[in-house]
């Protein structure tokens, strides 16, 4: 296969994501979709069809393939040392006020919506309930650590740790996981009727989900004053996904694995990040930017990085 071959491979696996994430912005500019069917379109993705897709996903995954302890053991000690890293470097180059919006902006990806769109667009099935898996991992690390590093740079706050575990146990993200995996282990099966109206309605997931990550896209923001945003971007979109896939392929990672996980790890920065932000009164203006500017340039990078994979045959 040549260069030019892998090339196109990559961008047919890539592009179809970011073009809907593209066609939400522009559908947000000519307003045919609002701030209400957003906040109600998101919400139908999050509670209800996101879980149902991995809940189907996981109930006809091979186990054997999609649940792999080595590879949810590494992504998570991989987070905790891109979590300390960057919070290291932000002691040096970033003002204490803005060191937990930048750390939490450079580590947190959205997994949920964009990685899991370019797993399944890659890798089909495995990447779906492989990615669901996974998710349930991510969903809470990333929360705990986040809430983490953002109070301690907000002592007006308190840490109320029973809230957080409390919304940790009940993210229906995570609940899908818990509920499929004794579905899938016993092999359990549903009627074909229920397996169809759900793929009907988790259908919806992706393309709704990846317009509204388009239409929350503010471009305002990044013309605004971005501060320290775009050394967040650059760790996030660039400097993490480089170091966490080496360090993957060095310790023995290749193929699916190793490309399931740099898909999450190049992920753009989760719009959660400036929900939490704003609900703690730090700098949401900077966590937008981070957002905007991660999700505007992942379309390059992410092709960038799966191209050089492909090319090298590591994936």
């Amino acid at each position: 296969m040549t260069l030019t071959d892998i090339f196109l491979q990559t961008l047919a696996t890539t592009l179809p994501v970011f073009t809907m994430v593209f066609i939400g912005l522009g559908l947000r500019k000519l307003g045919w979709i609002d701030a209400a069917f957003v906040n109600t379109a998101s919400a139908l993705v999050f509670k209800a069809t996101l879980p149902t897709l991995i809940f189907l996903s996981i109930l006809r995954a091979d186990l054997d393939t999609a649940l792999n302890p080595g590879l949810l053991g590494f992504f998570a000690l991989a987070t905790l040392g891109s979590f300390a890293l960057v919070w290291l470097w932000s002691l040096w180059r970033v003002p204490r006020m803005d060191r937990g919006v930048y750390v939490q902006g450079s580590f947190r990806g959205n997994c949920g919506i964009v990685g899991l769109a370019l797993a399944a667009s890659m890798y089909g099935d495995y990447g779906l309930s492989a990615g669901g898996i996974l998710l349930g991992l991510v969903i809470i690390c990333y929360n705990i650590l986040s809430v983490v590093v953002l109070l301690t740079y907000q002592s007006e706050q308190k840490l109320h740790w029973g809230h957080i575990l409390a919304d940790i146990a009940r993210n229906p993200l995570i609940l899908a996981v818990i509920v499929s995996v004794p579905f899938a282990w016993w092999d359990l099966s549903l009627p074909e009727w229920v397996m169809t109206s759900g793929d009907y309605f988790a259908s919806l997931t992706l393309p709704l989900a990846l317009l509204c990550i388009g239409a929350t896209v503010s471009l305002n923001a990044i013309r605004q004053d971005s501060g320290p945003a775009m050394g967040a971007t650059a760790f996030k979109m660039v400097t993490l996904p480089a170091l966490c896939t080496l360090a993957a392929w060095l310790a023995g990672f290749e193929g699916q694995e190793l490309g399931l996980m740099f898909l999450y790890w190049a992920s753009p920065t989760a719009a959660a990040s400036f929900v939490m932000v704003k609900a703690l009164g730090g700098n949401a203006r900077m966590a937008a930017n981070i957002v905007a500017m991660t999700t505007l340039l992942a379309s390059i990078t992410v092709t960038f990085g799966v191209f050089v994979l492909k090319g090298t045959g590591t994936i």
